[in-house]
Parts: C-alpha cells; structure tokens; sequence
C-alpha cells in the first residue's frame, strides 16, 4: 500500500473515521503532561498508573526524588475521574464521536486549572501546590482513559504503549495491514515527540510552559472536532 494511501486510511477510517488522528493528538497530551508530572511534581505519573503504582512502592521505603503524596494525590485522581466518566456513560447514549468532543473540553477546563495553579505556585512549586496540580491532571486523564476505552480505537490508548508496542514486534511476521502498523508507530512517535517537547518545556521555564503546552493542544483537537463536525460527532 502507497504512502499515500495509508495517511488517507488514518484520516478517513471507514469505521473510525477521523478519531484515530485526533487520538493521537490525545498521544502527544499524555508524553506532555507526564512529562511535567515526572520533572516537576515529585517523580510522579498522572497518566499511565502502572508507572505510579511503583512510584508509590518507592516512595514509601524512603528512596529520595519520589513524592508519595504526590503519587497518592494523582492516583486517587485518577480514580475518581474514571469512576465519574463511567458513571456518567452507564446513564447516558452519546456517540463515539459526542463522547470525545465532551472529554476534551472537559480535560481543558482541568488542565487550565492546574495550569492557573502552577502559575500561582511559581516555578519552584511545592507542597500542597504539587499535590493539587497532580490530582487534577491526573482527574482529566482518568476521564480520557475511561472516555478512550469507549471510543474503542485498535492500538490508540492515548496513555499507554505496552500492548502496542507487543502487537507492533508480534505482528511484524504475521502480514500486519501497513495502516495497522502505521496507526501503532506513530502512537509510539506521538508520545515520544510529547514527552521530548513537554521536557524541554519544563527544563526551560517549569512546569507552567509544560501545561501551557497541553492547554494548548486540548485547544487544537477541540478545535479539529468543531471543524469536522458531523463527520466526527456522527460516529456511532
């Protein structure tokens, strides 16, 4: 299959249509906001759990860099924004489509907010500054992964690559479709870019540029879900 013809497949899906493009914009979120949670938060993960689990073991035998606070806060955030999405999704019918417009502006109205909260703390945050800025990015991306699960895209879970990165080795032999493996490499790239900027970013001017960032980019794929419309709200 031509280049061409496999960019076309992951812009015009004909099942998915255009979410799995703006998941990956959702990919590129989640390597941005780790990025500020692991530099500048304490050493802690806001999006992938697994990750913040284990932080949780360290920090609690005492190893130096791991806030467990911090990690508590985003794990119980976490929590609660999936129970809440899920809650909300058991009592209402809303397309795939609906469903990612309402995440994203929700996750924007979050992540402004911990932003707000990072440019009050300042650039050498704190306390109970930190622990509220990883609950609350941690609130809007339990949200997406419940929201991501629903939308049910192959190989785009927005936060973690594992399985992706599984499928991408243990299908290489088996005769994959070149969009299949074009969709799993760039959520790898995706992320890879995210986390490289979103670290720069925090290295440069703190966790505030970081956030910034990632407003910015909730702001963009929202923006592609308004122009696309239909052809996207329209998804079962």
């Amino acid at each position: 299959m031509s280049q061409k013809l496999v960019l076309r497949s992951l812009v015009h899906d004909p099942k998915h249509g255009a979410l799995p493009v703006l998941l990956l914009g959702l990919t590129v979120l989640t390597g941005v906001i780790d990025a500020v949670s692991i530099l500048s938060l304490g050493r802690v993960f806001v999006a992938n759990m697994t990750g913040n689990v284990v932080f949780v073991g360290f920090a609690l035998v005492g190893i130096p860099g791991f806030s467990l606070s911090a990690s508590l806060f985003a794990l119980g955030g976490f929590l609660v924004g999936a129970l809440v999405t899920g809650a909300v999704l058991a009592r209402i019918r809303i397309t795939r489509g609906e469903l990612l417009r309402a995440t994203v502006a929700v996750e924007l109205v979050f992540v402004t907010v911990a932003l707000i909260v990072a440019l009050a703390a300042g650039r050498h945050a704190h306390g109970a500054a930190v622990d509220a800025m990883a609950a609350i990015c941690a609130t809007a991306m339990g949200g997406q992964n419940t929201a991501v699960r629903r939308v049910a895209v192959p190989d785009l879970t927005t936060t973690v690559l594992t399985m992706t990165l599984t499928g991408l080795a243990a299908d290489a032999r088996a005769g994959a479709e070149a969009p299949v493996i074009a969709r799993r490499l760039l959520a790898v790239v995706t992320m890879l870019v995210g986390a490289i900027v979103g670290a720069v970013l925090v290295r440069d001017h703190g966790a505030q540029g970081g956030l910034i960032l990632a407003v910015a980019i909730l702001a963009a794929v929202g923006l592609a879900i308004v122009l696309l419309g239909r052809r996207v709200t329209r998804l079962t």
